[in-house]
């Protein structure tokens, strides 16, 4: 064994292992690390106008420019489809405030707060769960933004396009032109990676101010070259009767669902307010009105691009755009480079915000002894390149309602770790605790598990497997695809009840008979043990390490 540490692998080890606190057990280097722990004061630096600038950025995408499209074209009038932006998103909202609160009370991230519902040892597969979606979400969102950086330099050069350019990589499922610039705009989000969280609120203030003007500009210049808003909003719907009804629950659970994966990881980002209420009601008003008034201004610029270029309206600005850049002058380009350079800062803000941030905190929580925010951002970012996007939006329908489904296994999640926090623990958490491999200690529950709530989960999942067969086609009873058609709900409530009823029969320890947060008492968090020495029960993974944290002493019995 000495030999052992004595080779150069130990020592580079030593050199790739990021800093921690001193003496922490073996176990505890699994759980901890600087980016894993409660937020000091210090770094509590986002204000209720920073959530605000936030969710302003991020709603300003070209996901949410085109979420009224699928609504529009089954069948349902703008009104009714705005209408269902308005109640999907508040509803969002409301979760997100739910989850949100966690982490500004408490200062603790998605993969903490995670561990009291399903174990120390058990959170390790939501997170894991949630760091791949992020990785694969990066990749078709840089894609995206490829496009709008083949705007810009088209806008600029007219030759940067298709067939113009030739392309040297015809195998490969792409062009040259169109992964020249996506490589441009994957390389140039890195650096965005290397700011620490609390910093990166910037990004989102200077975007809430550009990109909400450029798009008003697209939305005043679509109108003006149409000489109104278009036949759209003119257009009555066709469905009626129980056909609409359903139609529009689908339409808001659509929305719901274009929001699940941040509903789950809201408190990455809210443990970083100064107080709670910073967090609440910035993001509960301003969620639903900014998702909102973003995707009312492009049903109103598609609505217009009916006039302006007939046929079939033109649900993808991108594509808008190009209709610009094809009619050629001086003026358009300018127009189209000032608007693609929007999209591409709101397509980076978005990556960055929901996907990058997610990844490497949840990747922080997965290898936590290598591995901080910064290193899963870039790992993310890598991951993203890797996977070829382009690929999987090939069979853009078949990608959606995967993607779409996989807000099944978020609502479990989001279910069974609301219910803990509210229901169950009446907002009572022992923050200590939640970094401790100690079998004796209350959230390592049975092996590190947390059965009850792996059970909650899976019933979760569960009461929507069927529906989701007849979602990708196969023939199903009218009851699951209407259960399916309430995913987000459905596996969010049988997951909470299945998990409440667990615990009533199965009580659990560290809970509250009342409503008792004690976020306040948080300042900066010691988690090890001082001269504690192995358990009783001889489990050796509690031995305390010596060194620094980073040094010498690590693995040392």
């Amino acid at each position: 064994m000495e030999k052992v540490k004595n080779t150069k692998v130990r020592y580079y080890a030593n050199k790739l292992a990021v800093e921690t606190e001193p003496g922490l057990t073996t176990a505890q280097l699994m759980l901890f690390n600087h980016d894993l722990k409660p937020v000091e004061p210090e770094r509590r630096q986002w204000g209720a106008w920073n959530f605000v600038g936030f969710w302003v950025a991020d709603s300003f995408n070209i996901n949410t420019w085109m979420i009224s499209s699928s609504m529009i074209v089954a069948g349902l009038s703008w009104w009714q489809s705005w209408l269902c932006v308005w109640f999907g998103y508040s509803i969002a909202a409301c979760f997100v405030c739910m989850t949100g609160r966690i982490g500004a009370t408490y200062h603790i991230s998605f993969p903490v707060v995670s561990r009291a519902s399903f174990g120390i040892w058990g959170a390790l597969w939501p997170i894991f769960n949630r760091a791949a979606m992020a990785c694969i979400w990066y990749g078709v969102q840089a894609w995206i933004g490829g496009e709008c950086v083949q705007l810009m330099i088209r806008s600029i050069w007219n030759n940067w396009r298709d067939p113009a350019i030739p392309n040297g990589i015809k195998s490969s499922g792409t062009t040259t032109v169109m992964f020249v610039s996506f490589l441009l705009f994957w390389a140039g989000s890195l650096p965005a990676i290397w700011f620490p969280v609390e910093k990166i609120r910037h990004l989102f203030t200077v975007k809430a101010y550009f990109v909400p003007t450029a798009g008003l500009a697209f939305f005043i210049w679509a109108i003006v070259r149409a000489k109104g808003i278009g036949p759209i909003v003119h257009q009555p719907g066709t469905l009626t009767g129980s056909a609409l009804g359903w139609q529009m629950v689908q339409g808001i659970m659509s929305s719901i669902a274009n929001f699940a994966t941040l509903i789950v990881n809201d408190p990455d980002f809210a443990r970083f307010a100064r107080k709670p209420r910073d967090a609440f009601w910035s993001q509960l008003i301003t969620i639903p009105v900014g998702f909102a008034i973003t995707s009312f201004i492009g049903i109103i610029c598609s609505s217009s691009s009916t006039v302006i270029f007939g046929g079939e309206p033109i649900w993808n600005p991108l594509e808008l755009l190009k209709k610009f850049l094809d009619e050629g002058g001086s003026g358009q380009r300018f127009g189209v480079f000032l608007i693609a350079a929007a999209f591409t800062l709101a397509q980076l803000g978005t990556n960055i915000a929901a996907n990058s941030v997610s990844a490497g905190t949840d990747m922080t929580a997965l290898l936590p002894r290598y591995l901080n925010i910064r290193r899963g951002g870039y790992i993310c970012a890598l991951v993203g390149l890797v996977m070829c996007p382009w690929h999987l939006l090939d069979s853009a329908n078949s990608f959606t309602t995967y993607l779409s489904a996989y807000s099944v296994f978020l609502s479990s999640i989001a279910g069974v770790i609301i219910c803990d926090y509210y229901v169950v623990r009446k907002g009572y958490l022992e923050i200590k605790q939640l970094y401790s491999g100690k079998k004796t200690d209350p959230y390592y529950f049975t092996f590190g598990v947390h059965w009850r709530g792996y059970v909650a989960y899976i019933a979760g999942i569960l009461i929507n497997v069927v529906g989701f067969a007849g979602a990708i086609g196969k023939s199903v009873p009218i009851v699951a695809k209407r259960i399916y058609d309430l995913n987000f709900f459905c596996g969010f409530l049988v997951a909470a009840i299945v998990y409440w009823g667990l615990c009533w029969i199965s009580p659990i320890p560290a809970t509250s008979e009342i409503w008792l947060e004690i976020g306040d008492e948080i300042t900066d968090v010691s988690v090890a043990y001082a001269n504690e020495n192995a358990s009783e029960d001889g489990y050796d993974e509690e031995v305390v390490t010596g060194g620094n944290g980073k040094g010498e002493g690590w693995g040392d019995r």
